[in-house]
């Protein structure tokens, strides 16, 4: 039986994950994200074009390489469409190849998720954490709250029965904020897109993994920003709100630890960080500005400036060591 190689980040994110994925993706026959969510931005170009993938998993530009968006993943279903609309208006159709997959046990993040972030962080004024304002800490509050809902659940015939429950919870909390805001617009998009979600194949992801690595298939787990966010491990409170370490790719893909094999451990030259949190090797001057300006530090899913400073030994040491790199 074949092991699981994972790719990760070594700092706090950005480090060029999804070209490397990118790259290796021939050699593997299933690339499978096991954590984060649209919060990820990986930048691939080619052939004059640039492609943004914040769900999709890195392969998909391989003919010959299965994709598989992981239990560990929070969907935003709107985003998810979007990425796939772009996808295919520029001549790649993943969905129509047979080329996608979906764990049914990955959690949904609903538009109120999103107005809970943005309510959160507006709250929080100067000591705000920094968020994407994705709806990503508040979708995994309520998958460890067991509130949450599952791709597999929008297939149930009382979903939007559920919706509606987990929709009034979330009024309930924003009352207790000053904060304005819509719904229509964006359930609209959002029923439109779950109808979208139910045309790409569910599975079960431990089984699928599991099943690829009975054949004897090569399979590649892709990690989404970097170590030095880990929910545990990371810089806390200025951390995401997931597993980004090797760890991560067993909960959320359902695989052994004994299953991992190779771990490829990614970094840049220098370091930089978006949003708050500590930050030991910034230069919040000339130098760090050359370096935003040469690297083209600039998010790809928010764009806003990273802050850029130099590498950080100490910290890329405790990356490996907390990955087991290899």
């Amino acid at each position: 039986m074949t092991q699981v190689d994972v790719l990760l980040g070594l700092q706090w994110g950005d480090e060029g994950k999804g070209k490397i994925v990118d790259v290796l993706s021939p050699q593997y026959d299933l690339i499978a994200r096991f954590q984060g969510g649209p919060n990820a931005g990986h930048t691939l170009e080619f052939d004059g074009k640039k492609f943004v993938l914040n769900t999709i998993p890195s392969g998909i530009f391989n003919e010959k390489t299965m994709n598989l968006i992981g239990n560990g993943v929070v969907i935003d279903p709107i985003i998810l469409k979007r990425e796939l609309d772009n996808l295919k208006a520029a001549g790649h159709d993943p969905v129509a190849k047979g080329k996608l997959a979906i764990a049914r046990k990955a959690h949904l993040i609903l538009p109120t998720h999103q107005l809970l972030d943005a309510a959160n962080e507006a709250k929080m004024g100067k000591d705000k954490i920094g968020s994407t304002l994705k709806g990503i800490g508040p979708t995994y509050m309520d998958k460890t709250g067991r509130n949450g809902l599952r791709v597999g659940d929008t297939t149930l015939p009382d979903f939007e029965e559920r919706y509606n429950k987990l929709v009034q919870k979330h009024k309930d909390l924003l009352s207790h904020y000053e904060f304005e805001y819509d719904l229509k617009e964006k359930e609209a998009a959002f029923f439109e897109a779950i109808e979208f979600i139910k045309t790409i194949p569910h599975v079960d992801s431990e089984h699928y993994v599991n099943g690829f690595l009975k054949e004897g298939k090569k399979v590649l787990a892709e990690g989404a920003q970097g170590t030095l966010l880990d929910v545990d491990f990371g810089s806390y409170p200025f951390v995401t709100s997931s597993n980004t370490t090797t760890a991560g790719a067993c909960t959320g893909l359902g695989i052994a630890p004994n299953k991992i094999g190779h771990v490829y451990g990614i970094f840049k030259a220098y370091c930089t960080r978006v949003g708050g949190g500590p930050f030991p090797t910034e230069l919040d001057n000339e130098v760090g500005e050359t370096l935003r300006s040469v690297g083209h530090e600039f998010g790809a899913t928010t764009g806003r400036a990273r802050r850029c400073g130099w590498i950080d030994l100490p910290a890329l040491k405790y990356a490996i060591m907390l990955n087991g790199v290899t």
